[in-house]
């Protein structure tokens, strides 16, 4: 190995924050109550009662949901080792709009939004048909002080609130800077607690059992390939879903459903079920498996176009039409009614169509494709993707579809716009409504455009059972002793039921964060103000591109990020500065600091 290349890996060993595992005391934790460790039986104060041990907490996942737990442990009195697969914090949700569902807030109140939580229990369980009420309940009546004033405290700040279909009122709260300021703060107190600690590139292979109960987790370091044992007094499991692991898809998928044909992998890349396996190892229940929460924006992802991983795309200036070249639903209501007819057609696939007019409005979910050239390069100019004729004719005669309906289809929309009413889908008109009303302008302005469309995996709705501690239950719904879960693994706790509300993805997982550490502690956590947000030529010993020209286990993040570093032709210190001027006294990667720097890939559109 080059001498840089081994200079930029201690580099990198210092941005994963990879620490030892300090020896401590272990202490069992009951009903809540943490006990005094064996070591201190023999202790005066511990006798008396005087003294309690601290606790030793295991969690797997650093993304929101484990991210959450962890602060809220550390704060009050933990010691807490996050594991993670990746090298950095956060999951999907830095990749996500970030928005969070929460009730009667301030800001609310501002903008003349009258709510309650007994509205907003009716709306969620509604809308979610089959929701678990007491979870429900718990979250409507707490969210303002567990979700809102709490991400407040860490310096979060919402810029507004939005419409969301299924809501008497709006509560979609919008962080400024989107899912990336959402979770950062989060992370940055986390580093501000000594007692928090991270193990990045390590995957949980198995739970570790004595005495009746859950003690540990054994790890595999991905990027050394050797395995470790970490004991703990209970571990929480924070894995996130498994809507990319496409065989635990079909293995769920709904009974009253054909599989379609062709799906696409949409959700987190580590979201593959590994939390739900393990908690089945030690007989933990799997419930309601067959709520998944998926969209029909679903296009192959064209750096990878030979693989199950597909983008989420679309152009919500344009219209829908299935295989017949008809318009069959309103693209503005899609969860309930787009999905469900499109699954149950003989072709389970769609077309986006619009024209040359509405072809800015194109967008793709995603952190990475905020920036439209690439946008146009990788996708909109990519006839495979794409599809693009002067004609109406010319364009059905390319997606195979029939010339006379699609004609038909835009001459009948087009007289719609004309007229302000849409008398077939009532997607806009002069009721202003939560799902019409949007800018609907005539397509007519060739060249025309088609972009063909399948499912496309996202969320899981569906997961671990846990009661209302995330204790995490067997098939007698009885808690196995010193096992919690938390967000998305457990499938929201329920509180989507088989619809979701937009904002109730990362909104449980913070709330069953938080229950889960304090069901741990048994204890309320002191509030601590928030840390101060910091903001901000190596390539003359460290060869990036060399780096990249082999994939390396556990490299994934770091390859990802550098290889937008070469494209942007972006300067080392502009994530980096802690580390000029150089002084090779001080010469380490500043994890804190380096927060700061993961909005210029991730400000996420939707």
């Amino acid at each position: 190995m080059k001498s840089r290349d081994a200079a930029l890996l201690l580099l990198v060993a210092a941005l994963v924050g990879a620490s030892m595992i300090l020896p401590g005391r272990i202490a069992p934790v009951e009903n809540g109550e943490v006990l005094a460790s064996p070591a201190d039986s023999e202790n005066p104060d511990a006798k008396s009662g005087s003294h309690k041990a601290r606790p030793r907490v295991i969690v797997v996942g650093s993304g929101i949901s484990g991210l959450t737990t962890a602060l809220e442990l550390g704060r009050g009195g933990a010691d807490v080792t996050v594991v993670d697969m990746s090298s950095v914090f956060g999951g999907h949700a830095v990749m996500s709009q970030g928005g969070v569902s929460v009730v009667d807030t301030p800001l609310q109140r501002e903008v003349g939004i009258a709510d309650s939580a007994d509205m907003a229990n009716g709306d969620f369980l509604k809308w979610g048909e089959d929701a678990d009420p007491d979870w429900v309940r718990y979250y409507v009546d707490h969210s303002r002080t567990e979700i809102y004033e709490w991400l407040l405290d860490l310096g979060v700040r919402f810029e507004s609130v939005l419409t969301a279909p299924g809501n008497s009122v709006d509560r979609f709260h919008q962080p400024a800077g989107r899912g990336i300021a959402l979770v950062t703060p989060i992370y940055e107190a986390c580093l501000a607690q000594e007692s928090i600690r991270f193990v990045w590139n390590a995957q949980a292979t198995k739970l570790l059992e004595k005495d009746g109960r859950v003690a540990g987790i054994e790890v595999r370091h991905l990027r050394e390939g050797t395995q470790e044992k970490l004991n703990a007094d209970a571990v929480v499991l924070a894995t996130g879903g498994f809507q990319s692991n496409l065989d635990m898809v079909r293995e769920f998928w709904p009974q009253d459903i054909t599989f379609p044909e062709r799906i696409l992998a949409g959700s987190g890349r580590n979201s593959i079920g590994l939390g739900h396996r393990l908690a089945q190892s030690v007989g933990g229940e799997l419930v309601k498996m067959d709520h998944q929460w998926n969209y029909f924006t679903g296009i192959p992802d064209p750096r990878r176009p030979d693989s199950q991983w597909g983008l989420s795309a679309a152009n919500m200036f344009g219209i829908l039409v299935n295989p017949d070249g008809k318009r069959f639903a309103s693209l503005h209501n899609w969860a309930k009614e787009v999905m469900p007819p499109m699954l149950r057609q003989k072709r389970v696939t769609v077309w986006f169509i619009f024209d040359e007019a509405t072809r800015k409005e194109f967008v793709i979910s995603g952190t990475e494709w905020t920036d439209f050239k690439k946008v146009e390069r990788l996708v909109l100019d990519n006839p495979d993707l794409v599809k693009k004729a002067d004609t109406i004719e010319e364009l059905a005669k390319k997606c195979g579809l029939p010339a006379e309906n699609l004609k038909a289809t835009l001459t009948r929309y087009n007289e719609l716009v004309d007229g302000g009413r849409d008398l077939d889908f009532d997607r806009f008109g002069p009721k202003k409504t939560e799902y019409n009303n949007r800018a609907s302008p005539k397509l007519n302005s060739p060249p025309y455009y088609a972009m063909q469309a399948w499912p496309l995996t996202r969320k899981s709705m569906g997961g671990v059972a846990i009661d209302l501690g995330c204790r995490v239950l067997d098939k007698k719904e009885k808690p196995i002793p010193g096992l919690f879960a938390v967000g998305e693994l457990t499938g929201l706790a329920g509180i989507n039921g088989n619809a979701a509300l937009e904002g109730t993805f990362l909104g449980p997982c913070i709330v069953t964060g938080r229950v889960a550490a304090r069901t741990i502690l048994g204890t309320q956590p002191e509030k601590v103000k928030p840390l101060p947000r910091e903001t901000s030529r190596c390539v003359d010993c460290h060869d990036v591109e060399a780096l990249l020209e082999t994939r390396r286990p556990g490299f994934w993040h770091f390859e990802q990020s550098h290889q937008i570093v070469l494209e942007r032709k972006l300067n080392c210190i502009l994530c980096h500065s802690e580390l000029a001027p150089y002084d090779e006294n001080r010469h380490r990667i500043d994890a804190k600091k380096l927060t700061s720097s993961c909005v210029g890939c991730h400000v996420a559109q939707e």
